[in-house]
């Protein structure tokens, strides 16, 4: 196992997740950067706004089975997590709360 609990192969499943939804978050619909994109017209910021990340649903990273997975905009993943489902930095919660002023 690498990245802690995440499986070794944890960065192939996420991107094949990313790639089956068109890189589009599952709850909003956000269209998000693939790899290698980084358009010179938005801001750090806004480029992590449009980062998907794929969630596990029971919050265990070991589990990567295709029903525990979901893939989230930056946004609606820290969402999730901001409501008390599961454990955020603070330094997540500052970049969602710039996140929603911008």
């Amino acid at each position: 196992m690498g990245q802690g609990r995440y499986s070794d192969n944890w960065k192939q499943i996420a991107t094949a997740l990313k790639a089956a939804s068109n890189w589009r978050c599952t709850k909003c619909g956000r269209a998000c950067l693939r790899p290698g994109e980084k358009p010179t017209e938005l801001t750090f910021s806004e480029r992590k706004a449009y980062t998907l990340q794929v969630h596990h649903w029971n919050r265990d990273p070991s589990d990567n089975r295709v029903e525990n997975l979901v893939c989230l905009c930056s946004g609606c993943h820290l969402s999730y997590h901001r409501f008390g489902r599961g454990n955020v930095s603070p330094g997540q919660l500052s970049l969602f709360e710039e996140q929603k002023v911008g």
